[in-house]
């Protein structure tokens, strides 16, 4: 039986070239957004991005506009509120978090990929770079990769309830 999973596994895998992390953030929240920061603007305003945008997490940029790291709700919550300090005077890069110590997807990763760097590092976003230079691509949630994982099983739960109700697990509900 295990045997079998992992043949089942990584002929998923090899064949996800659609859930690679690229491909996926073509359906992100993040992908119709300006969800890049300067290091040098407020605290306040970060904040004001994060709600404008419904998102949790903005890529920080330098004075050249290139990605240097990334602030997230959760930094704001545990470098200023949890601390009970005041964010006026505050600005991003008090309390990014810089390269190197970002974890980033490829943009061949596969869904697995993206979400084992995310569970590993108990993060909820990823940045993807280009795999042939450090070119910032986009940026990922891990909303972005359950809902692209439900895809597949709602496909699955058709295929075995078509199957149940006698159509044939090939020849049902398409």
């Amino acid at each position: 039986m295990l045997g079998r999973r992992l043949v089942t596994r990584s002929v998923a895998t090899i064949s996800l070239e659609k859930g690679s992390a690229l491909a996926v953030f073509q359906h992100s929240c993040y992908r119709k957004v300006d969800f890049k920061i300067p290091e040098d603007s407020s605290v306040s305003e970060a904040l004001k991005r994060f709600s404008a945008l419904n998102v949790g997490c903005l890529a920080v940029t330098n004075p050249e506009n290139r990605v240097v790291g990334v602030v997230s709700k959760r930094d704001y919550i545990n470098k200023v509120a949890s601390l009970d300090k005041s964010n006026a005077g505050l600005i991003v890069k008090d309390i990014c978090t810089f390269s190197p110590n970002i974890i980033v997807a490829k943009t061949t990763d596969s869904l697995d990929t993206c979400m084992n760097k995310m569970l590993f590092k108990n993060i909820r976003h990823l940045l993807i770079v280009d795999d042939k230079n450090p070119n910032f691509v986009g940026m990922l949630s891990i909303k972005d990769l359950i809902q692209e994982t439900m895809k597949g099983h709602k496909e699955t739960v058709t295929r075995l309830s078509d199957f149940g109700l006698g159509k044939g697990a090939f020849f049902g509900s398409e």
